[in-house]
């Protein structure tokens, strides 16, 4: 038996591990010292009341023999599939529903979407980055380029003329920078894509807390995207799905590469490796997208969006560097007075009782930045940039 080499390539991931060590050690040595922790990335507001009216009707559905579902559609059921579509014309984007896969999350998705590329193909991947884009191509042997994302570029770094790839991994509002893509920049991303006969993989997980009209929410409003573009989303942030599960992946029927369809490809592997998320879930999804949902949805992202503004205006007023705070849950500044990623974490740890995420672990471009995030409680939101302020003043 031999086993897939480019496992051991991969590179230990001490980051979370790393901090919930530190965190633990000072919670021994400080007992009565409590701790505001705004380097999470999940969610802390409950479902919707019209999520949760939907699932368990659906729950009820189950229970009886004559409304029984059992394995469904790996694609997803038509009525959720519908709904996401509706969703979209809302940014002006007209899509079949035959183009919308419905999966247990974008982060499954942007993955397992690599079974359709050959391992010979070049990867092009922003630094910082979201883990899993690095990793799973790692995995598979495939050869990495990274893209530098800096604060001279605003954490947003455009096409490289001189750069050849065949995949790229675009991700607007960004995880971790909170940084947006503009429609002009989103353009030219485009254009490079189809000049190089590439693939882009667009992670659109974040666009329901974008607030300014002026930019995309998918890459879909761009034209032409859909010749050279796979997008992911996700109920996670959108609704509070993130231990519920549900995501969707689109690909355009005029997606084609080698004069093969790629949506037609995508269907014979969900077919064959995935059987599909649950109804009770997809009827939860379903409601999400409905008026109430989206209202009730719409108040909860209201939280976030305060507490992001909230840091934003900290930041700014103290006359630190940042990138995010409105367009996403997402703030990621600079290091105050030159520290690095993980000194700056144990200061604000240990004086203020902050914890935070130490840019350095999202790739080299992250040392010396570091990410806030805005899922969390409004009075603690407050009551750590005040201990922020007066640390840092």
């Amino acid at each position: 038996m031999n086993i897939n080499k480019h496992y051991l390539e991969l590179q230990e991931s001490y980051l979370f591990s790393t901090i919930n060590h530190k965190v633990a050690e000072f919670q021994r040595e400080h007992p009565d010292r409590k701790l505001i922790r705004m380097g999470i990335g999940d969610v802390t507001l409950p479902l919707a009341p019209a999520v949760v009216a939907a699932m368990q009707a659906a729950v009820a559905q189950m229970g009886c023999k004559s409304t029984f579902h059992g394995y469904g559609p790996e694609q997803g059921y038509g009525f959720l599939r519908e709904a996401i579509a509706v969703y979209y014309q809302r940014f002006g984007v007209t899509l079949p529903a035959d183009d919308i896969f419905v999966s247990d999350g974008a982060k499954s998705d942007l993955g397992n979407i690599l079974d359709l590329f050959d391992a010979d193909n070049t990867v092009l991947i922003p630094d910082p980055v979201y883990p899993v884009y690095v990793d799973t191509n790692v995995m598979a042997g495939r050869k990495i380029v990274f893209a530098d994302a800096n604060e001279e570029n605003g954490f947003l770094p455009m096409p490289d003329r001189s750069v050849h790839a065949d995949i790229i991994y675009l991700c607007s509002p960004n995880n971790p920078t909170g940084a947006a893509y503009s429609r002009g920049q989103l353009e030219a991303w485009v254009d490079y894509a189809l000049s190089e006969d590439a693939v882009i993989l667009f992670d659109a997980a974040y666009e329901a807390f974008i607030c300014d009209e002026d930019l995309p929410h998918s890459i879909y409003e761009i034209e032409a995207a859909k010749r050279c573009a796979i997008e992911f989303c996700s109920f996670s942030k959108t609704a509070g799905f993130t231990g519920t599960r549900c995501g969707y992946t689109v690909v355009p029927s005029e997606l084609v590469a080698q004069e093969i369809g790629l949506r037609k490809l995508w269907l014979r592997r969900q077919t064959t490796k995935f059987n599909g998320v649950p109804y009770i879930v997809q009827r939860g999804a379903e409601a999400v997208l409905s008026e109430a949902g989206q209202r009730q949805c719409r108040a909860n992202i209201a939280v976030y969006q305060e507490n992001a503004r909230i840091i934003a205006d900290t930041l700014r007023g103290m006359g630190i560097w940042f990138t995010g705070g409105k367009n996403s849950p997402y703030i990621w500044l600079k290091c105050p007075g030159g520290l690095d990623s993980w000194t700056f974490f144990d200061r604000l740890l240990a004086e203020a009782g902050v914890i935070g995420t130490p840019g350095s672990g999202f790739g080299k471009n992250g040392e010396g930045f570091f990410r806030l995030t805005g899922f969390g409680e409004k009075a603690a939101t407050e009551v750590a940039m005040k201990r922020f302020q007066n640390l840092f003043a």
